[in-house]
């Protein structure tokens, strides 16, 4: 088969390096990929977002099946553009079409969905500029601390947590009048704080049928502890010890087929994967947010632990083939580790040069690529602010975070970051 698969940070590098593992990879193409995925396939400088461009080379190359990997193609109609166009309308794709992407390109989209169709999520209500006054008498009924949560997207950076009604007056002024997120906070959800523990379960779906993959937790501030300001996400573990036969059950009966039937019924053909955010209260899950795509870091973490064909498992999903396709999980444990340039989440600046990347005796630890790019000189220099994500492996918990570890120590720039306590919390659950 010949694949197009469409992004460029870490979770597309893990991609491309499963799927380059299949036999039925003929040939595998990604755009615009990053320094890391040229091992695995040919990193062609086309942008996400490049939806003619993504067409004429899907006609010029005689593309077999495309994977889109990020969010905001999805959201802005890739999969709609290519089914206008009768020369690809016939490329099968992984990922939904532009309502089915609602879900995770509008907070208020999805929370009405989940109220819809019976599916366990936190109480909450949207605002606008011009429902300000509304929105901070809302504020002030609730119990602290309070969520907001810009309705679009905003690159992971979205989610303010508030301890008081100050700060949260104050946040949601900024995000609806200073347009801290931009266009994607012109509509705020302000949402009941859920306690508990949270875990990521991932789910690949032809529309029809699901395969549910390895779970993981996340790592979501920059600071140990749990500190500080949100990212894109700092690290990863996999599996979740509390995620047990028993929870994902309630998961699978309350949140998974409610949410594939919910689809199916309100007319939307979803082939991709579903990224279910989730708060474990006291063993009973909430669902806090979707997501309409693989998760990053998390995909690190989760694909090492799949034994079976991933390329079978994209093409059966694209092409509603799904349950045929038997998914196999090791009981490999995985434990991410994210590298960041100094200053991210905030300013942070480029270009510095990677060393240590070259050689390893660390055998089971997987270096996986996000932000990078090759300079005129092809040295392996930082491009954005998550650089890389070190996947170590081991029959424990305990080992794969001790084999991320020493693969992280061997690696170094100019003011690199990660955060030294990634899984510490997991341990302390048991593995």
């Amino acid at each position: 088969m010949n694949i197009l698969l469409i992004g460029s940070g870490g979770r597309e590098n893990a991609f491309a390096w499963k799927i380059k593992q299949s036999e039925k990879c003929e040939k595998l193409w990604i755009a615009p990929g990053n320094a890391g995925s040229s091992a695995f396939g040919e990193n062609i400088s086309i942008g996400v977002n490049d939806f003619e461009g993504i067409k004429n080379f899907c006609l010029q190359n005689k593309v077999d099946l495309l994977v889109v990997g990020p969010e905001e193609p999805l959201v802005r109609g890739l999969k709609d553009y290519m089914a206008q166009i009768p020369e690809v309308a016939g490329i099968p794709i992984v990922g939904p079409g532009e309502s089915g992407a609602r879900l995770e390109g509008s907070k208020d989209f999805s929370k009405n969905f989940m109220m819809a169709h019976g599916i366990p999520t936190a109480s909450y209500a949207t605002f606008t500029s011009a429902s300000l006054q509304e929105g901070v008498d809302y504020l002030k009924k609730q119990n602290l601390p309070i969520v907001l949560k810009a309705d679009g997207l905003a690159a992971g950076k979205g989610v303010l947590i508030c301890s008081s009604y100050e700060e949260a007056e104050s946040c949601l002024k900024d995000m609806l009048i200073g347009q801290k997120f931009g266009d994607a906070s012109t509509r705020v959800v302000i949402e009941t704080f859920l306690t508990g523990i949270e875990l990521s379960v991932f789910v690949a779906t032809d529309g029809e049928n699901y395969k549910i993959l390895p779970e993981a937790k996340d790592y979501k501030r920059i600071g140990e502890g749990d500190t500080g300001p949100n990212t894109g996400g700092m690290g990863a573990i996999s599996p979740v010890p509390f995620a047990d036969k028993a929870f994902m059950e309630k998961v699978e009966e309350r949140v998974v087929k409610p949410t594939i039937s919910g689809l199916k019924k309100d007319g939307i053909d979803f082939r991709g994967f579903l990224f279910i955010g989730l708060m474990n209260m006291e063993g009973e899950p909430y669902v806090i947010e979707y997501n309409v795509r693989m998760g990053d870091p998390e995909t690190q973490a989760v694909l090492p632990r799949i034994k079976s064909d991933f390329l079978e498992l994209l093409n059966a999903t694209a092409n509603k083939t799904l349950i045929d396709y038997k998914l196999e999980i090791a009981p490999t444990k995985t434990a991410t580790v994210v590298m960041v340039a100094g200053g991210y989440p905030e300013a942070y600046e480029k270009g510095k040069a990677i060393s240590g990347l070259e050689e390893t005796n660390i055998k089971q630890a997987i270096t996986f690529h996000a932000g990078t790019k090759l300079d005129s000189a092809d040295q392996v220099v930082t491009n954005g602010g998550r650089v890389l994500g070190i996947t170590g492996l081991g029959d424990s918990v305990e080992k794969a975070i001790e084999n991320a570890y020493l693969r992280v120590s061997e690696i170094t720039w100019e003011k690199a970051n990660y955060r030294k306590d990634i899984g510490q919390d997991i341990l302390k659950l048991g593995n």
